[in-house]
C-alpha cells in the first residue's frame, strides 16, 4: 500500500511540474528566431544571442487560456492538499472523490486551455511557413492524459488501514 500511495504521489507531483512548466516557459510557438507563449513574445536580436521580450496580445482567448492554465494548476494543488488532507481523516473503506474531481477538473482545464490555443494561435501571428509547436506547448498536452488519470486513480482507490 505504501508503496501505491507514494507511486500516486510522485505522479501527481509529475503533474504538477508539467503544468507550472507548461504555464510559464515561453515556448509555445516557435519560428524563425521567435518565441511565443502565454506570457510574452520573444526575439532573438543579432549575433549575440539574446532575447528582446514583449508582452503577449490582449485577446480574448489568450486571456481564456492564461486563465484555464492557471485554473489547472490551482486545481491540481487543490487536489494534493486534498488528497494529503482526506489521507489522514478519511475513514477506512472510503475513497477519494473530492481529490479525483479537483484532479480530473484539472485535466479538463489544460485540456481546454491547449484546445483553444490550437484553433486561435493562426489569429495571433503572421502566416508563416517554418511554424511550429513548441516544448511547452507538449508538455501541456502530456499533462492533459495524466492529470485525468491520476484523477480517475484517486476516485477509485480506497482507504486502507
Amino acid at each position: 500500500m505504501l508503496l501505491l500511495l507514494l507511486g500516486i504521489i510522485v505522479l501527481h507531483v509529475s503533474v504538477l511540474v508539467l503544468l507550472f512548466v507548461s504555464t510559464i516557459v515561453s515556448q509555445w510557438l516557435i519560428w524563425d528566431g521567435h518565441t511565443s507563449a502565454l506570457w510574452q513574445n520573444c526575439t532573438l536580436q543579432g549575433s549575440l544571442s539574446s532575447f528582446q521580450c514583449a508582452k503577449t496580445s490582449a485577446d480574448e482567448w489568450l486571456q481564456g487560456v492564461q486563465a484555464l492554465m492557471i485554473l489547472s494548476i490551482i486545481f491540481s494543488v487543490l487536489s494534493l492538499f486534498l488528497f494529503f488532507c482526506q489521507l489522514f481523516t478519511l475513514t477506512k473503506g472510503g475513497r477519494f472523490y473530492l481529490t479525483g474531481i479537483f484532479q480530473i477538473l484539472a485535466g479538463l482545464c489544460v485540456m481546454s486551455g491547449a484546445t483553444i490555443f490550437t484553433a486561435r494561435h493562426t489569429d495571433w501571428h503572421p502566416p508563416v511557413d517554418s511554424i511550429s509547436f513548441g516544448f511547452s506547448y507538449i508538455l501541456a498536452w502530456v499533462a492533459f492524459p495524466l492529470a485525468v488519470i491520476s484523477g480517475v486513480i484517486y476516485v477509485i482507490l480506497r482507504k486502507r488501514e
